[in-house]
């Protein structure tokens, strides 16, 4: 009888200890590597964590379609809690894009109007254009409200609605940006990020260089001439007596939204003679 309630006792001690490793809570590693998924590793951000602008992303490929071409392994978008895009960026490479795996990195800028959710949704570097090898990854996010924000309007031109595309005619989108008093600058900047893909859709495009940066701007409040000076940018490259006119266009009509504005008046460098020529 006694033998019996030692063993009694064993098992007793026994289920105990086997409940007690399965039910102890587990030591959580925070510095643990997230596991690649289809490929791609997101380090930062997390899944589920809040983030702000500017936003920077890092991570690497690993193979299973994910890889690098040309120094750039991927795009990534970041979409608000309706499927509306508030950013784009370039998934660069910091390591040897040629071999696996691959780090990147990137920063994403953007406005939200109002704390919300959001996904960050990675594209591969589809070298082949196939759309059987495209692959995409989605990170849930937490978006961080941006604060105060205005709305001001940008032009380009549009081959829809102007089909013959008139040069000279442009046509506005609306942004919304940070509250600033710098709004003829913002607008500029704002400008100079071209049309989002949604735009391009419905027929916009620019005719303004990438690279493109206004150096000063200044309105005369008296004489309503503002005086918007850029880099060597602005003129690289351009030929044609339409693309010289649609550039002038974009940017006078950009400024000229504002009341306080009636005249532009643009240079390169200082130089208002001989600029912008066909």
């Amino acid at each position: 009888m006694k033998k019996e309630l030692i063993i009694v006792i064993i098992l007793a001690v026994i289920i105990v200890a086997l409940l007690g490793i399965l039910i102890w809570p587990k030591k959580v590693d925070n510095n643990q590597q997230p596991p690649a998924v289809s490929g791609i590793q997101v380090v930062s951000p997390k899944a589920n964590e809040e983030i702000s602008s500017p936003l920077k992303i890092t991570g690497s490929v690993n193979g299973d379609g994910w890889a690098g071409f040309e120094g750039q392994v991927g795009t990534v978008k970041l979409l608000d809690g309706v499927g509306k895009e508030l950013a784009t960026g370039i998934l660069t490479a910091t390591t040897e894009w040629t071999t696996l795996p691959t780090n990147f990195e990137t920063t994403l800028n953007f406005i939200s109007e109002s704390a919300q959710s959001g996904t960050l949704v990675f594209h591969n570097e589809n070298a082949s254009g196939l759309p059987e090898k495209d692959k995409t990854f989605s990170l849930p996010v937490k978006i961080k409200s941006s604060g105060e924000t205005m709305k001001v309007k940008v032009y380009f031109n549009n081959n829809i609605m102007d089909p013959e595309v008139s040069c000279n005619k442009v046509f506005p989108v609306e942004r919304v940006i940070l509250k600033t008093e710098s709004t003829g600058s913002a607008s500029l900047l704002e400008l100079f990020k071209g049309p989002t893909e949604e735009e391009k859709k419905a027929g916009f495009f620019t005719s303004i260089n990438g690279g493109v940066r206004l150096q000063s701007l200044m309105i005369g409040m008296e004489s309503g001439t503002a005086r918007a000076d850029f880099n060597e940018k602005l003129e690289e490259g351009i030929g044609g007596s339409c693309k010289v006119s649609a550039i002038r266009a974009q940017i006078t009509q950009t400024l000229k939204q504002f009341s306080t504005i009636k005249n532009v008046i643009i240079s390169i460098n200082g130089r208002t003679e001989d600029i912008l020529q066909p």
